[in-house]
């Protein structure tokens, strides 16, 4: 019985303990990049657009590195080109503000954080700024108003666009492209939409379709490596229990085997 309390008294603790001291993840080639990304958004965020534009340098020479020693696929290396550029156009451009710069290179940083991610992504967190503007959207449509409805709309446009590079990285193309279409179709044909009756009925699939977006890439299962180590621990829990109730079987036969043996 001492065996069985050590060990559950064990697993207990492998599952209360915070996860930095189970384990310590190492630091690897991906998650330099992403570290690299995420202090040139923070210089971009305060102005200091040089040492920005240097991380953003600094982060193409390294990726070429490894992108030399780990295959990419043609889409990821693709997206994650497009926006690295395009953050880096931004910096450079002196006609460009400083909320065009850091959604430049936002659009980058959760580009990146898409690739490195195992678990939920960083995108997932502009659910509430998103949808908030979205609302905007369908309150302005309701009430009529063409020049509310065009002025939220462009800024529900310029928030999805910060994170539609990182979306195609993490759910089906078909998805994306639905998604894509949905959008479109109410920004290129917005008068006809808001005029035509069917505007309600546009933006309420497309509210669907961005709620169903969010809910299945938001992560509510514990993390794998939790996962593991309960698993592993209860494996340990079933092997000492076979054990000792084999180690039981065989005392009691020795002590039947004794017994016969006197008489």
């Amino acid at each position: 019985m001492k065996y069985i309390q050590f060990f559950i008294t064990l697993f207990l603790f492998l599952i209360l303990v915070p996860q930095p001291l189970i384990a310590v993840e190492s630091t690897s080639p991906m998650n330099e990049l992403d570290d690299i990304s995420d202090q040139a958004l923070q210089m971009t965020k305060a102005g200091r657009y040089e040492e920005a534009k240097h991380l953003l340098v600094y982060f193409s020479d390294e990726f070429a590195s490894l992108s030399a020693q780990r295959s990419f696929s043609m889409d990821e290396l693709r997206i994650l080109t497009i926006s690295h550029n395009l953050a880096v156009e931004r910096i450079n451009q002196t006609s460009a503000d400083l909320e065009q710069k850091v959604n430049a290179v936002t659009t980058f940083r959760l580009v990146m954080d898409a690739l490195n991610s195992k678990h939920q992504p960083l995108w997932v967190e502009m659910e509430d700024p998103i949808m908030e503007a979205f609302n905007g959207v369908k309150v302005a449509a309701e009430n009529g108003n063409a020049d509310d409805y065009h002025a939220t709309l462009n800024v529900f446009l310029s928030k999805y666009n910060i994170i539609q590079p990182s979306i195609k990285l993490d759910i089906p193309v078909e998805r994306s492209q639905s998604l894509d279409a949905r959008i479109s179709y109410l920004d290129h044909y917005r008068q006809d939409v808001l005029e035509g009756g069917e505007t309600m009925s546009e933006l309420t699939a497309l509210e669907t379709d961005l709620q169903k977006l969010f809910e299945n890439m938001t992560e509510d299962e514990a993390d794998p490596s939790l996962w593991w180590v309960i698993i592993s621990t209860g494996s340990i829990i079933v092997s000492t229990l076979s054990y000792v109730g084999w180690r039981k079987y065989k005392g009691q036969g020795e002590v039947k085997k004794s017994e016969r043996q006197k008489n």
